[in-house]
């Protein structure tokens, strides 16, 4: 059984949530409106309708433009595309606005070195939505994982919502697995293996692309991304193997409900302290490098 969390006596975190979209809605806004450690203050989307709609159930506010969220909060959480994320979240940075970043970070190396940068210089905090992060058995996985000697390890993580549906979304099927679910595998495996020294990527991001993975304490892992593969469920599995018996992380029976308070708390945490954990921008950075040396070719 999970321990209840103690008891929040800070003032919540006024947070506007930037996109009205179906992760907006299913995870964000009833996230940050959960609170005690957060208020959802306003929303902001392109469609002042979908913004309205996102807010209502909340009492928070729809506004009608960026900067007018940024006037009625101290953080942000983006919940939109990577290229819409890179351009907004540094005018925040620069407003002194802490941050809750979707993953990636931008929609290229570049865009999210600029990013990253951006925050570094505004000296504010951020943080990453790597959802599995937050769940109590990834987190004893990973601290398992880090006390075995690994060899290698095989990975998939794989789904069909680009076949059709609410996350079959332009910039998803246009850039593929690589860049969606491709950032959420790679950090698992850089954090249970060892930090990843160079990536290797072959396929199609857009169908199915295979990654070898070089990390720094000589462990080789592969990583299976797609999510364009009609399943029953989604499957995310990690295998390690090594002179000790095998350690297996798999999402199956996960709940990701039990994510979201451990996210919020540590976000708020992050805010009123004034500084940011492990998952920061600089981590989707480190992320966003190995995605770029997946698409190099000899």
């Amino acid at each position: 059984m999970i321990a209840a969390p103690a008891a929040w006596n800070d003032s919540p975190v006024q947070v506007g949530l930037v996109g009205a979209g179906p992760w907006a809605r299913a995870m964000h806004a009833r996230m940050l409106a959960a609170g005690p450690e957060t208020r959802l203050t306003a929303v902001w989307a392109r469609r002042f309708d979908a913004a309205r709609e996102t807010a209502a159930p909340y009492g928070a506010r729809a506004v009608a433009s960026f900067e007018e969220l940024l006037d009625n909060c101290e953080a942000v959480a983006f919940a939109v595309p990577p290229a819409v994320q890179a351009e907004l979240a540094p005018r925040a940075a620069k407003r002194g606005k802490a941050l809750l970043l979707e993953k990636p970070l931008g929609p290229d190396l570049p865009s999210a070195q600029r990013l990253a940068d951006a925050i570094d210089e505004a000296g504010v905090v951020s943080q990453l939505v790597l959802t599995k992060r937050y769940h109590p058995l990834t987190r004893e996985f990973i601290s398992a994982a880090r006390q075995v000697d690994v060899a290698g390890a095989r990975s998939c993580y794989l789904h069909g919502a680009f076949l059709g549906g609410d996350f079959a979304t332009t910039w998803r099927l246009e850039q593929g697995a690589l860049l969606d679910l491709g950032p959420h595998l790679l950090d698992l495996l850089d954090a249970a293996v060892g930090p990843i020294a160079h990536v290797r990527g072959t396929g199609d991001p857009r169908r199915w692309i295979e990654l070898t993975c070089e990390h720094t304490n000589g462990a080789v892992s592969q990583a299976s991304l797609s999510g364009s593969v009609r399943l029953p469920q989604v499957i995310t599995r990690i295998e390690l193997f090594g002179p000790h018996p095998g350690l297996v992380y798999d999402t199956a029976e996960l709940d990701h409900d039990e994510c979201w308070p451990v996210l919020r708390r540590e976000f708020a945490t992050a805010v009123r302290t004034g500084t940011s954990t492990e998952l920061s921008a600089h981590r989707g950075l480190h992320l966003q490098r190995l995605i770029a040396q997946a698409t190099q070719t000899d």
